[in-house]
């Protein structure tokens, strides 16, 4: 048995709208929905559980960082330059609000996107390396 952290189970997201938010991550990003009520929705994609958390007003996973920038929580991560551009461009006629792609002086570029209630993620073209030598020969 090992005594470390292995992986990030669950990811918590604030929403204004269960139900709303819901079809929007089904329908824009292609996630799984397991479980829904008026509280909460238990999503599945990106190979992780993500629930969708009523929540008070005006509330999202943003904060703000030291230099006075909203910053994001979360990364995602595709394999490679040519398939962050076409996810860009899929989310973009998908009608989702996302920002340009973004040199931003390491490896990979990157861009972010926000959901229904303005919680901001981000897309990084380079997929880890113990993920793709875990799992991705698995397809």
């Amino acid at each position: 048995m090992s005594e470390t952290l292995i992986r990030i189970g669950t990811t918590y997201i604030p929403v204004s709208n269960v139900e709303q938010s819901c079809e929007w991550y089904v329908s824009k990003l292609g996630a799984k929905c397991n479980y829904q009520d008026s509280d909460k929705a238990i999503l599945n994609f990106a190979n992780q559980s993500f629930f969708l958390v009523r929540s008070m007003n005006n509330q999202s996973s943003n904060f703000i960082d030291c230099y006075g920038k909203e910053h994001f929580s979360i990364t995602f991560e595709v394999d490679g330059l040519s398939a962050l551009e076409t996810i860009h461009k899929i989310f973009r006629d998908k009608g989702i609000n996302v920002g340009e792609v973004e040199n931003r002086g390491h490896a990979g570029r990157n861009f972010v996107f926000y959901d229904l209630d303005g919680n901001k993620f981000d897309v990084w073209s380079e997929l880890s390396p113990t993920f793709k030598e875990k799992y991705k020969g698995e397809e």
